[in-house]
């Protein structure tokens, strides 16, 4: 589950272009599932789901790993997808397994299944996966077991785990920047961890404040979304070469601000179910909304990539739901219906 649901109910290829055949073959699609993006449906504790969409917005494929693979499931409550080459990594928090496939037929690769404990997020590095674990933490008893989270490093040329880092700690998201993993801490821990995955040690931790979810790299800062409970939402800044801090502390108008990306030099941050953007130098929030969506839940996924706005209705948990794209001056371009609880968009050109 992700734990923007507790808290509420409790790479791309780069291409490059001549004029030889043998380069103009290389554009050619490598797959059913080239030039288009994969919808990732949380579903249940036993099932999830795996949609596409092409850039085009016209072809659409609601269950991608179903039917490519005897009619078998990824495992329950998917959380992330992250990629290395040909091949997308499917993590199911669920049944403590990742599915590796490749990504452009989603003919079913390897399956990672030891070393995992309520894994969350993923990324590569050097042909390792660095994999959050939640472990014992359940949202049914939040006080217990958030302190024993680990990180997995799994060897991408045998697909088997290696080793493990423990955090002492709870751990999110993640990303990595010069050889070191930056871990937000989604409760009430002030920390965000840094791993060294050269040592694969911890050191000294960057102060942000508690409740820390979101986070992305831009230019030389990392910037993480807090969203503490009873106190202002905000944007915390931290610049990488001497992890100096500073925040956009955002209106009362702006409380419960939820998720965030980075899309050309502009920060889009969502409150409520409407999104803003505001400059990445700028140093105050936007109150004025690009959009604001209708959903039957809440918004429980969201992105933007290429001039568009993903975003995911969370539904009720217990139907399929609805994804929206809108272009970057708030118009809907496509509303398509999804599986239960669609929770990421991954961008698979």
């Amino acid at each position: 589950m992700k734990f923007s649901k507790l808290f509420l109910i409790a790479l791309s290829a780069s291409m490059f272009v001549s004029c030889s055949n043998d380069d103009e073959d290389s554009n050619e699609p490598q797959g059913v599932y080239d030039n288009g993006f994969l919808i990732l449906n949380e579903g249940s504790d036993v099932k999830g789901t795996v949609s596409f969409l092409n850039n085009d917005l016209v072809t659409f494929t609601k269950d991608v790993y179903g039917p490519n693979n005897n009619n078998d499931n990824p495992g329950g409550y998917l959380q992330n997808i992250f990629f290395n080459g040909d091949n997308a990594y499917i993590i199911s928090g669920g049944s403590n397994v990742i599915n590796v496939v490749n990504r452009y037929t989603f003919k079913l690769v390897d399956k990672i299944e030891t070393g995992l404990k309520n894994p969350r997020y993923g990324v590569v590095k050097d042909g390792k996966a660095y994999v959050t674990n939640a472990n014992t933490y359940s949202y049914m008893n939040p006080e217990t077991g958030n302190t024993d989270d680990y990180v997995a490093i799994i060897n991408l040329k045998t697909n088997k785990y290696e080793s493990k880092i423990d955090l002492n700690a709870t751990a999110n998201r993640l990303v990595l920047e010069n050889g070191k993993l930056y871990i937000t801490e989604p409760f009430d821990s002030t920390k965000l961890l840094v791993v060294n995955i050269a040592t694969k040690k911890l050191e000294a931790p960057v102060e942000i404040g508690s409740k820390a979810d979101c986070i992305e790299e831009e230019n030389g800062f990392l910037y993480i979304l807090r969203r503490p409970s009873g106190n202002r939402s905000e944007i915390v800044k931290v610049k990488l070469s001497d992890k100096s801090v500073s925040k956009i502390t955002f209106p009362e108008s702006l409380d419960g601000a939820v998720y965030m990306d980075i899309e050309d030099d502009k920060v889009y941050y969502t409150v409520g179910n409407s999104v803003y953007a505001i400059n990445a130098n700028a140093t105050t929030a936007s109150t004025t909304p690009i959009l604001t969506a209708t959903t039957e839940g809440y918004f429980y996924g969201f992105a933007v990539n290429d001039n568009r706005i993903y975003i995911a209705d969370s539904g009720n948990f217990g139907s399929d739901s609805k994804a929206f794209i809108y272009n970057l001056t708030g118009t809907l371009e496509k509303e398509i219906a999804v599986g239960i609880g669609p929770n990421g968009f991954y961008f698979n050109d």
